[in-house]
């Protein structure tokens, strides 16, 4: 088989792949939604305390970004609203192993992970073109943007503090660990997202 002949041939399954994901019925796509949900808390228990910040850092936004683009805009957001909703009335599959406090300073960025699943992936979804690499980068990395004006906006005001404290506390530190995380789910996901339409 020609190199030429072997990638169309990954394409055609590629696109099966996700007619079949379409294709599920409504209790199999809310299953898939809590799947990735149960993911995104076994992420947020690796888990590393920074010297410059009382914030973590989790692999929760690898997992945040991952749901997006795999499970599509609504049912990506919905493992996040699943992950958030629950953790917030008692699962303690927060950041580690806690349930949900409006007095913490991680709050608003668990909020960000919904606009942002639901973001990454209507994007993702909207025209093939950007699920090619460098389109996926920048779609995450906006998703990333969402998290972090979130995660700011709380901290500033459970702080009561400024735009330069809060980003210093909140976004700083976090960058190049995002960026990271960003162009690993994309090595993924072009890789497993079709590049035509489905």
């Amino acid at each position: 088989m020609s190199l030429d002949g072997g990638v169309k041939k990954w394409e055609g399954y590629r696109v099966l792949v996700f007619q079949y994901r379409d294709a599920l019925s409504l209790a199999e796509k809310i299953m898939m939604s809590f799947v990735f949900a149960v993911l995104t808390g076994l992420a947020a228990q690796v888990r590393f305390i920074l010297p410059v910040t009382p914030i973590p850092f989790t692999g929760q936004v690898f997992a945040v970004l991952l749901s997006a683009v795999v499970l599509g805009r609504f049912y990506g957001g919905l493992s996040q609203i699943f992950y958030v909703g629950l953790g917030m009335i008692g699962v303690p599959w927060f950041s580690g192993g806690l349930a949900g406090s409006l007095l913490s300073p991680t709050t608003g960025y668990l909020l960000g992970f919904i606009p942002a699943a639901f973001f990454i992936g209507w994007m993702t979804e909207k025209t093939p073109l950007a699920r090619h690499f460098f389109s996926q980068v920048l779609i995450l990395l906006l998703g990333v943007c969402i998290i972090y004006f979130f995660g700011s906006i709380y901290v500033m005001i459970l702080t009561h503090s400024g735009v330069m404290k809060a980003f210093t506390i909140a976004v700083y530190p976090f960058i190049i660990f995002d960026i990271f995380k960003a162009l690993s789910v994309s090595l993924i996901t072009i890789a497993i997202l079709p590049k035509t339409r489905y």
